[in-house]
Order: C-alpha cells, then structure tokens, then sequence
C-alpha cells in the first residue's frame, strides 16, 4: 500500500477553513463576501447536464462509496498505466477536493 510522503505528512491544514467563520460573520453584517476559496463556477452548467439532471429517473439519490466509484476508479488504473504508474483500484481514494481527503 502507498504510504504518505514525508512532505505530505508535514503539509498543514488549509488555512481556508480557518476564514470561513470570518466569511461568515461579515456576511451577516451585510458584507457582500467573494469566496475564492471554493472552486464555484462562474459558467453555465452545459444544457446536456442540465437536462440529465431534470430527466433523471431514480427513486433515491445517494452516496457513492466513501472511496468513490468502483468502475470510475479501476479506469484510472488503466489511464495511470499508460504513464507508468502501476496501481490496482483498491488503492485509489476518489474525494470531492484535496482538503475532503486529508
């Protein structure tokens, strides 16, 4: 199993989560607030998508499992392959962003 890197190890929390309760009282005062901090697009979701989502036919949104999905992560193995980088699956971590997986 891959171990984290001494580098890695060291990094320290995102600091971002620290200004996130500044963010917010100011806001509640009034401020208009410009989040850089949390990668929203400023483009329009493309119509396919959109339409995806207004069409779609299930009963239940839910989770995928917490290592991301299963199909999506044995690809990656075949795309990391073709750059030399030999992995199996179980070993990749899907997260929503590098501070969800720290």
């Amino acid at each position: 199993m891959p171990q984290i890197s001494n580098k890695g190890l060291r990094m320290p929390p995102s600091p971002i989560r620290k200004l996130v309760p500044y963010a917010d009282a100011a806001r509640k005062r009034g401020v208009h607030i410009y989040h850089l901090n949390i990668g929203q697009p400023d483009i329009h979701t493309p119509d396919s998508m959109m339409n995806t989502i207004r069409n779609i036919d299930l009963k239940v949104i839910e989770y995928s499992h917490s290592a991301g999905i299963e199909s999506y992560r044995k690809k990656l193995v075949g795309y990391y392959a073709k750059y030399g980088i030999n992995l199996n699956w179980e070993e990749i971590l899907i997260t929503t962003g590098g501070s969800g997986s720290y």
